[in-house]
């Protein structure tokens, strides 16, 4: 019975990794079995260019990035954000070091709130909601809780996504990690409770994001 129960934990946890994060593949190669050997490509088909792994491209020749004006801590603003895989060896999921998972615009507010317009498809629930408090000097904790679906529209379950990140001198990046845990819910029931929820992937990696000011051009976020 465990061994079964193990094998549609791990069954169930491909699936869900498959649903939220193949679109994000780009030209990187994504495994959903235990094989490193074994891998699919996935492309994002209205992108040209793959996002580029651990890094952004440089602000566009001849813009001047202005000095955010800040009221309060640096972490308030509009950021253009990168969570790359680091340390996903599987199972459920074999995703290689450098993947970007997810690739979108994060707004932190002066409230402590925050709310992330994500790269995931619309249809598995690309807006979800955080809020943040100061932990050290320029360092900040996030706790953001989405609901995905599948493309179909049925209810996963509620996912946990925990940040620590720290601004840089200049205001104008920030870096750090996090910590993705991916719940199901049986038969897509919500609200539930804690003994009804089974986790069925726990992903880790790195946190990268730009500031996007005024005079940020399309070329300043890709």
């Amino acid at each position: 019975m465990k061994t079964k129960l193990g094998m549609l934990k791990v069954t169930l946890g491909v699936a869900v990794v498959a649903t939220l994060f193949a679109p994000l593949a780009g030209a990187q190669c994504v495994s959903l079995g235990a094989s490193k050997h074994s891998t699919s490509l996935l492309r994002l088909p209205f992108l040209t260019n793959p996002f580029t792994p651990a890094a952004f491209s440089s602000v566009a020749s001849g813009e001047a990035e202005a000095m955010p004006n800040l009221n309060g801590d640096p972490i308030v603003g509009f950021w253009r954000v990168n969570l790359i895989s680091e340390g996903n060896s599987g199972p459920p999921a074999y995703i290689p070091d450098g993947t970007v998972l997810d690739a979108g615009f994060s707004q932190w507010h002066s409230d402590g709130t925050e709310i992330l317009n994500s790269s995931r498809q619309p249809a598995t629930q690309s807006f979800c909601l955080g809020v943040w408090e100061k932990v050290g000097p320029s360092t900040y904790m996030l706790n953001h809780f989405p609901l995905s679906w599948t493309p179909d529209g049925s209810f996963i379950g509620p996912a946990n996504i925990r940040e620590i990140v720290t601004v840089s001198p200049d205001h104008n990046s920030l870096m750090g990690t996090f910590t993705l845990d991916q719940y199901s819910t049986p038969d897509g029931m919500w609200p539930a409770t804690p003994s009804q929820l089974t986790l069925v992937a726990h992903l880790t990696g790195n946190v990268q994001a730009k500031r996007v000011t005024v005079n940020t051009t399309i070329d300043g976020v890709l």
